[in-house]
Formats: C-alpha cells, sequence, structure tokens
C-alpha cells in the first residue's frame, strides 16, 4: 500500500494534515477533515477527558490525583492542550473555545498559584505555554518577554539556569523557538525574530545534535523520534520546527535529514522510536511499531529537504 494511503487511513488529526502538507489539497477540503478533529477520534477524546471543574486531571501541570506510573504524568491541562494543538483541532471550534474559556476561569499553577495564562517560572513550561497560547488566541505578552530575558550568552535557553546552569539546552531551546515563532505571527517586536535566530544558531551550529566545542553526539535520546515530543528533544522535531519557519535547509541540518531517511522502514512507514513514560490520556502508538505521527513528520521534512 503506498503510505499516503495508509497515513490517509489514520486519524481526522492525520489526515487533514496529510491533505495540507503533503497533497496540497484544497483549503475547503483540508478545513472540512479538520473539523472532524474535535468530533471523532483522538481530538474528541481529549476534550472529552476534561473535568467536571473545566479542566484536565484537576491541575495545570500536575494532576491532582496520584498517578498510576511512574515519570511525569502528562494528563494535565497544560499537557493536553499541546496534545491538542499538536493533533490540529481547530482553535474556534465550540468545544475548544469552552475549554479555553473554563482554563482562563479556574486553572492556576501549581507554582505560586499563578493564572495559567499568565505563565509560571520554568522556561520550558513558559515556552509551551506560549506556544498553545497564540494557537487558541490567548495574551501572553509578558511570558514572552520573559522568555526574551532569560536567553543564554551562547543564543540558548535552558530550565536549569535558576539552578546554576551557565550553557543552554537543545530540550529548553527547541521549545522556546516553537512559542517565538508562534509569537511572531502576531507580535511585530522586533526582538522576537532576532532572538529566534540566536536560539537557531546555537543549534545549527551544534548540526543539531553535537556538541560544538568536541563533535560528540550530545544525547542518544536525540535519535529517538517520539510522538508526543513532550518537553523533549530530537532530530525530527528539530527539523519540524525549520520546515515550518520556512528555513532552507543546508550543511548543517544534513545528517539530521540523513538520520531520519534512514530510519524509514521497507513498507514505507516510520516507527516510533520512543514513548516518554508516565500516566498519558492516549496512546498513540506502540515503539517500534510502524507510526502515522512520525511517518507524517518524516514525510514532510523530507519534502523540505529534497526541495
Amino acid at each position: 500500500m503506498d503510505t499516503v494511503d495508509w497515513l490517509l487511513q489514520g486519524d481526522p488529526a492525520i489526515r487533514w494534515q496529510v491533505l495540507r502538507d503533503l497533497l496540497d489539497a484544497d483549503p475547503n477540503e483540508v478545513t472540512a477533515e479538520r473539523a472532524l478533529v474535535a468530533r471523532e477520534g483522538w481530538g474528541a477524546r481529549l476534550l472529552a477527558a476534561r473535568g467536571a471543574d473545566g479542566q484536565w486531571a484537576g491541575g495545570a501541570h500536575f494532576p491532582k490525583a496520584e498517578p498510576a506510573l511512574p515519570g511525569q504524568p502528562w494528563t494535565s491541562t497544560a499537557h493536553v492542550l499541546t496534545e491538542l494543538r499538536l493533533l490540529g483541532v481547530d482553535p474556534t471550534d465550540a468545544a475548544a473555545r469552552a475549554a479555553i474559556a473554563d482554563v482562563r476561569r479556574v486553572t492556576r499553577w501549581e507554582y505560586d498559584d499563578e493564572p495559567f495564562f499568565e505563565g509560571e517560572v520554568e522556561p520550558c513550561i513558559n515556552a509551551a505555554l506560549v506556544t498553545n497560547a497564540v494557537y487558541y488566541g490567548e495574551d501572553t505578552t509578558s511570558v514572552v518577554e520573559r522568555l526574551l530575558g532569560e536567553r543564554m550568552e551562547d543564543g540558548g535557553w535552558n530550565c536549569e539556569q535558576e539552578r546554576g546552569s551557565v550553557r543552554s539546552s537543545f530540550d529548553t531551546t527547541i521549545a522556546v523557538l516553537e512559542a517565538l515563532a508562534a509569537f511572531e505571527r502576531v507580535s511585530d517586536d522586533p526582538r522576537v525574530p532576532e532572538a529566534r535566530a540566536s536560539g537557531e544558531a546555537y543549534l545549527l551550529e551544534r548540526g543539531l545534535l553535537r556538541r560544538r566545542s568536541t563533535g560528540e553526539l550530545v544525547s542518544e535520546r536525540y535519535l529517538d523520534l517520539a510522538f508526543p515530543p513532550r518537553w523533549h528533544y530530537d532530530a525530527l522535531r528539530a527539523l519540524e520546527h525549520f520546515r515550518a519557519v520556512g528555513a532552507a535547509p543546508d550543511a548543517r541540518t544534513a545528517e539530521a535529514v540523513e538520520l531520519v531517511r534512514a530510519k524509514r522502514r521497507e513498507d514505507g512507514t516510520w516507527p516510533l522510536d520512543a514513548r516518554h513514560g508516565g500516566d498519558a490520556l492516549l496512546d498513540y502508538g506502540e515503539v517500534g511499531e510502524p507510526n502515522r505521527w512520525i511517518t507524517l513528520g518524516a514525510l514532510r521534512v523530507l519534502r523540505w529537504a529534497d526541495g
């Protein structure tokens, strides 16, 4: 079976992005398919999981109840809003608007009890908040201001900065880059594209994968392609960012592109390499098995890289 045909047999969240990003389908067809995300499949299940208090799992970053599995739980409000954005739920859909209104009214961060859309203290958390807030039409200008002030001397960001780190991290930097790219769409502040450029340079100078000082691979984990990526960096997530902002692929992205290309299976699909553990509301596939999300991401990255 053709790989694109296989993708089109998946969830509406997959189908509408295939139509837009791989098939250049008529915008009306894309819009109609996207509208199904809130009503069928994964998106509908996430929206239906919202509690009577208007939020997910009773909390912002952490669920109110004790998690069943070890590791960071992903069932609370911030993480579900990220998943819905990745699925591409229409932010104007009535169910999405009702959820955002409730989050704005009810949800407060576990740190210092701050209102949800006013942000937290860690740049990785605030970065995801900004990316989501722009998507759902909420203002987080003050949070972006904080992120701009937290840029480190090497051009990136690190959640461990407040605990003494003097070097940026790939994990935090990619999250902030996604946030700044989103915010640029609704802001004309010239500091935002400048900061994004410095963070992108931080990653590109390291070939998206390696230490600048030694050329060694920063982490084996960066080679494992995961969905959802959560707060974790990987090669495909980085390439998806550069594709989305319209950057030109070059020698600095080549190793990551070839890594993705090499992971293609004989049947034309890509497997899920990793699942970042902890409680989650949805299961997007087994590790080692063909995965529609990784396949979609890989195909659109290769389409970008190969011109």
